[in-house]
């Protein structure tokens, strides 16, 4: 189950490997919707996207900043995403009594819809290149760091004022390594209502045994509806439903927001990643999952309480784990190594491109060095609490608003104040035990790794065990109540300079040091990164033209390819699966563990059409964030929906193998089948079923 994975400190997972200069493979790519791989579509599938297919498909399209995508799916503001992106908000939304994450949920009637504490949606209204205001206002700029800040001043500004001018959420978006900047423009909404979920058993079936592989049996479906001033939206561009589904060899495509590639990095940017990063992060993430589990053990509400952070971070360790294997296979980094000789020779034998870009790849691999001295602290300075992250966030918040906008930290630029303030005050429930237990495993991890003497691990704990001091820091917090958390905010720095809470007060304490940290990143490692990553993304058009496709940012991007099946472990893995396949792969596990099916399947069995497809692949190029992604066909259906990728795609983040390398989806045709026989969800799947398709003639076969 793919998620977004962010970048820690200096941007670490922010570009990737791509086989410069070649001919990409068959079906590669996420490509911006301003540069559609319209050719490769001609020449393969005959069909040719119109700008008003491209138009209605963008509009249709929404991300969703738990970290997924999502779709309008009928002309009143339904959309539909996967169980496990709205799982967050499930799990925020439930309760001892009523656990929606387990038991599911439906809206029968409007008013049962019920509001997603801190969910926001986005659409993409509209993209501007802004590429060269950016490089103008780079000019004289005599080092790195000076560029550095003169990029976030300018970009800044631009977002700023776009907000004033349009009311839109702005977002610059550096493509190609910063060879393009792009200003995307997102109408945004909050009031965002769940309407459907089935039971957490039915969406992720197969549970971490079956993560990441195929053949798959899943219904990894939910749906919201997306309110403004109270009333449904008018959804004017939505996919229609196509109730019978993808078949196999069929032409689809997947617009959604990929989370973030590595297909551009420089081998030494991967070789940091194998060596650091990846390491690092999968024993921090072990550990974490070690804790959770332990608390859960305690009883049912603490494991009800845990469920979705061990889900998300087990995911997370499949994932990283299918990553650090690419990085360590030698085929992998020997192409790569090639690959950026060829480039660099192609570059190294013009004279002029030489002086302009030729430092570029030393500058990064002395950077990736720097980077590497602080990795641990950069990791481990962690108390992995909710409450203590609330409170970094206000004591920056409060500090940060009071410069020029430019100056700012990431996150507290004025044009992201606003979802920033959405999830700071978000009315979610904080569980203080829970706390104390992360908190305390993190601190016992932080203890083992850097010692008793590191600078932070002496002002959180100040002479404590971890026990004692996530005890006495939790238990001394208010910051569970969101009014408090305002109160902070509009009282400004006096405010939060008077606060005796306990989580306020260890986080000025440490606000020296977390700025400390920021600062060397951003002059030791971002700054040249960024001003290295430029040059080389102009070599790069320079060399071969704009004839690929950037690294995913979390923007909007569309991949194509066909429903088809895979040799798998000497056989072949089918295009599709059924709900034969489900029950069998039950009935084969005795109904046990992961592999049990909630009541109400066994009770309607003898309702289903058991040779129903339910799941299915495709070749489509897709990433961390696709998940919750649309998979339509040639008229804009909407035939499927991204929920995962197979084992063999998770080297995906460094190199795409169309061989092998499969997305995997809920076929519409088995969803169908089960809101209707499932679910008695019928007035719900009336409106998915009616209404008329804006998409209707907008892309032309040839």
């Amino acid at each position: 189950m793919h998620t977004t994975k962010s970048r820690l400190g200096a941007s670490i997972l922010a570009s990737g490997l791509l086989f410069t200069g070649l001919p990409l493979l068959a079906d590669e790519g996420m490509w911006t919707f301003d540069n559609p791989p319209v050719k490769q579509l001609e020449e393969k599938y005959h069909f040719t996207p119109t700008q008003q297919w491209l138009d209605h498909v963008r509009l249709s399209c929404v991300r969703l900043n738990d970290g997924g995508s999502g779709s309008f799916v009928s002309p009143h503001g339904l959309l539909l995403t996967n169980h496990h992106v709205a799982r967050g908000q499930l799990q925020k939304s439930s309760t001892a009594e009523h656990d929606y994450v387990k038991n599911g949920f439906y809206a029968a009637t409007p008013d049962q819809e019920m509001k997603s504490p801190d969910l926001e949606v986005n659409v993409l209204i509209s993209m501007e290149d802004v590429t060269q205001k950016v490089l103008a206002a780079l000019k004289g700029a005599k080092t790195p760091e000076e560029e550095f800040a003169k990029r976030k001043a300018v970009i800044a500004d631009m977002e700023r004022e776009s907000l004033q001018k349009t009311g839109l959420r702005s977002d610059v978006v550096t493509l190609y390594q910063g060879g393009e900047y792009w200003l995307y423009r997102y109408k945004k909404y909050t009031d965002v209502r769940i309407v459907f979920a089935p039971e957490d058993q039915a969406a992720f079936f197969g549970g971490d045994p079956d993560n990441f592989t195929y053949p798959r049996y899943d219904l990894d479906m939910a749906l919201f509806r997306v309110y403004e001033n109270g009333r449904p939206i008018d959804s004017k561009d939505y996919l229609k439903w196509n109730p019978k589904g993808a078949t196999g060899d069929e032409l689809v495509f997947v617009p959604g927001h990929p989370g973030n590639t590595q297909r551009l990095d420089t081998v030494a940017q991967l070789e940091f990643d194998r060596d650091y990063f990846e390491p690092i992060i999968l024993k921090l993430l072990k550990n974490r999952i070690a804790v959770l589990e332990k608390y859960s053990a305690q009883g049912p509400e603490q494991a009800r309480q845990a469920a979705s952070m061990i889900f998300g971070l087990q995911n997370s360790v499949k994932a990283f784990e299918g990553r650090y294997k690419g990085l360590l296979d030698k085929s992998v980094m020997d192409k790569k190594r090639q690959d950026e000789a060829d480039f660099k020779a192609k570059v190294m034998a013009n004279p002029e491109w030489k002086k302009v870009y030729g430092p570029a790849w030393e500058a990064i691999a002395e950077a990736t060095k720097k980077a590497a001295s602080r990795a641990k602290q950069q990791f481990y300075h962690s108390t992995d609490s909710g409450l203590s992250n609330t409170a970094a966030t206000i004591v920056d918040y409060v500090a940060e608003i009071k410069k020029p906008d430019g100056e700012r930290l990431p996150g507290f630029h004025e044009a992201q104040l606003d979802s920033l303030r959405h999830r700071l005050f978000s009315p979610a429930p904080v569980y203080p035990e829970l706390e104390i237990a992360r908190m305390t495993g993190a601190l016992e991890t932080d203890l083992a790794e850097l010692g008793p003497d590191d600078p932070f691990l002496k002002v959180v704990l100040n002479g404590r065990t971890p026990q004692q001091a996530a005890e006495e820091l939790v238990k001394g917090s208010k910051l569970a109540d969101p009014a408090l958390r305002k109160k902070l905010i509009e009282g400004g720095e006096a405010a939060v300079a008077a606060s005796d809470d306990t989580m306020i007060v260890m986080n000025r304490k440490l606000d020296p040091m977390r700025r400390e940290m920021i600062k060397w990143q951003e002059d030791n490692v971002q700054s040249v990164e960024e001003e290295a990553g430029e040059k080389l993304g102009k070599a790069r058009f320079a060399a071969y033209g704009k004839t690929t496709y950037p690294d995913a940012t979390f923007t909007l991007r569309l991949s194509y390819g066909q429903v088809k099946g895979y040799p798998m472990n000497g056989t072949e893995a089918p295009y599709k699966t059924t709900y034969y396949g489900l029950f069998d792969r039950a009935t084969s596990f005795d109904f046990e563990g992961p592999f049990y099916l909630p009541s109400r399947y066994k009770e309607n069995r003898d309702k289903l059409d058991m040779s129903t497809p339910l799941d299915f692949v495709t070749t489509n190029d897709i990433i961390g964030g696709n998940s919750g992604s649309p998979v339509i066909n040639r008229n804009a259906e909407l035939v499927g929906l991204i929920f995962d990728g197979n084992i063999e795609s998770l080297v995906g983040d460094f190199v795409y193998d169309g061989s092998t390398n499969r997305a995997v989806a809920v076929h519409t045709a088995g969803m169908t089948e089960a809101l209707r026989k499932l679910y008695g969800a019928q007035a719900l799947l009336n409106e998915l079923l009616s209404g008329d398709n804006p998409a209707s003639g907008a892309g032309a076969g040839r």
